[in-house]
């Protein structure tokens, strides 16, 4: 029986799916955050389970070749950075690998239908365009930084290694402002403040145009000391376009509120993706790493394989940035979205780029896109980019019933992509290629884009 507290030395095995390191005592599995395939480590007991274990690195006994130093400081403690620890080489491996255990595992499928991913070899840092920083006090002092693995503990960071280098100065500026005005933070040692006014830090950062926007999260919009805190941001930042208040005076794990005020400038930042530019408010959804979201829309519309024909369906469109990639090729483009301000930000996004053949609809896909074949509008292509638990039962059943010639699968997470290209085999369609793309180096995640053709008798 495995013994909390206790010490052994184990071989590791295997890469579970959040990056950990994977042991077995008599077939007891032991996880191990940290420890890499092919390494011999010391380890502690930390958490005891009936089938699983989690333990702690003591002593690296064997250390693998894939090992890398960790270049930031602050890896042990933040949760953001998961496997800094390998290569990127063996980052890229090891999400290959994540994407081929879940096609074959839960799917059935071959792993020789996926690809190797698509990885940002120049440099896998600095690439994220949006931070959200909570704002806290802990033992007396304000810290501004990101939550520790599993808690609501702030761990106080100065810099961040993925983010845009503006967001290192901008939460420096915003730090040294609350502590200057004693302004109380919403969260005390990990509990909620009552009288607490600042919750989030939120910065965004145009990728092709440069323009800043800085939101400021709040319980109130009665913020002491305001104007101080716009013109030290004013005088100190570059390319500033927007500082905005959001209002959130609710005790929830969402960030922002439905409220915004504009304290400088205009209410939104442009951005491109390919040639498409867009308009991104504080509470629009636009993909954190741009140079790897061309590189996926891409691959997107080339699995879509579009002559200026096609009418093709967008399930979960969100903002419609996918919509506007296909309406390069296609004859007409239907964007579905449960997210009513999503589709208002789609349609004028639509109108921003003069596009003409995408219209947008507001709802479920597994409704709305019924709706529109009962009016006879047949789907020659079916894309979708359902949240991360996946889509619809009931939409892989239309699309079953639709019969579109070919289906563009579009995934964050590789469990639930499994999952659903099993049913849409059984719907009459076969997997002809799965493609990740690897949208968020030195962490465990993956995006994957796949081609499906519908099988003819």
């Amino acid at each position: 029986m495995i013994e909390k507290n206790k010490e052994y030395v184990l071989d590791i095995l295997s890469q579970g799916y959040e990056g950990e390191g994977v042991a077995k005592i008599d077939g007891y599995p032991i996880f191990i955050q940290g420890a890499l395939k092919g390494e011999t480590v010391k380890t502690k007991i930390i958490k005891v389970k009936k089938s699983y274990a989690y333990g702690k690195i003591e002593e690296i006994i064997n250390v693998s070749n894939d090992r890398e130093e960790p270049k930031c400081s602050n890896y042990k403690r933040c949760g953001g950075c998961s496997i800094q620890h390998m290569n990127y080489k063996k980052q890229l491996e090891f999400k290959w690998e994540r994407v081929k255990d879940c096609i074959s595992k839960i799917g059935g499928l071959s792993e020789e239908l996926v690809n190797y991913p698509i990885g940002m070899e120049s440099n896998p840092y600095r690439y994220r365009n949006k931070v959200q920083l909570p704002i806290g006090k802990v033992n007396g002092e304000i810290v501004l930084g990101f939550y520790a693995p599993r808690s609501h503990n702030i761990i106080d960071l100065d810099y961040c290694l993925i983010q845009d280098k503006v967001a290192d100065q901008v939460a420096k500026l915003t730090k040294e402002w609350i502590k200057r005005n004693n302004i109380e933070p919403s969260t005390i040692d990990g509990e909620f403040n009552t009288n607490g006014i600042l919750k989030h830090l939120m910065i965004r950062r145009g990728f092709k145009t440069g323009e800043v926007m800085v939101v400021l999260v709040a319980t109130t919009s009665n913020i002491p000391n305001l104007d101080e805190f716009k013109n030290i941001i004013l005088e100190n930042i570059d390319d500033i376009k927007s500082i905005v208040i959001n209002i959130n005076p609710n005790n929830t794990n969402v960030i922002l509120g439905q409220k915004c005020i504009t304290l400088y400038g205009e209410d939104t930042i442009q951005d491109y993706i390919g040639d498409f530019k867009f308009n991104i408010s504080p509470l629009s959804f636009f993909q954190v790493n741009p140079i790897q979201t061309e590189v996926l829309y891409n691959k997107t519309l080339e699995y879509a394989n579009l002559t200026g024909n096609e009418t093709v369906f967008d399930a979960y469109c969100g903002t419609g940035t996918i919509t506007l990639f296909l309406s390069q090729k296609a004859k007409k483009v239907y964007g579905v979205e449960i997210i009513e301000p999503a589709i208002i930000n789609a349609r004028e996004n639509a109108n921003l780029n003069n596009v003409s053949n995408a219209e947008f609809f507001v709802g479920k896909s597994e409704e709305i896109i019924p709706e529109l074949i009962d009016k006879n509008i047949k789907a020659d292509v079916i894309v979708v980019d359902p949240p991360r638990k996946g889509c619809d039962i009931k939409l892989l059943q239309s699309i079953g019933r639709v019969k579109p010639e070919s289906v563009v699968y579009v995934s964050c997470d590789p469990s639930t992509l499994a999952r659903d290209l099993k049913i849409l085999e059984e719907q009459g369609y076969k997997t002809v290629e799965v493609q990740p793309v690897d949208m968020f180096p030195q962490t465990s995640h993956v995006e994957t884009v796949v081609k499906l053709q519908r099988k003819h008798s």
